[in-house]
């Protein structure tokens, strides 16, 4: 739980370095649709996350995060150091 916690708080950091307040319904937002963010940011929000996080996704797995929320979701199924 505590390592969860600690992920947590690394991702939201990451998140805020972008502009991305995770408060109330903006976790829900769609990163082009609703927050405006080009392809080439969002690659790089999920680099960021990668390297913070010490966790690598699948690209199949990434065409599943459409949200701030979906992405941290991927990140906390995927075990550390995968």
């Amino acid at each position: 739980m505590n390592q969860q916690f600690s992920l947590l708080k690394n991702a939201v950091e990451v998140f805020h370095s972008y502009g991305i307040m995770l408060n109330g319904a903006r976790k829900n937002d769609h990163f082009i649709q609703n927050l405006n963010m080009d392809p080439v940011f969002i690659n790089g929000l999920i680099f960021e996350l990668e390297f913070q996080l010490k966790v690598y996704l699948k690209e199949e797995m990434l065409q599943r995060a459409c949200t701030p929320k979906e992405l941290i979701a991927l990140f906390l199924e995927m075990p550390p150091n995968n």
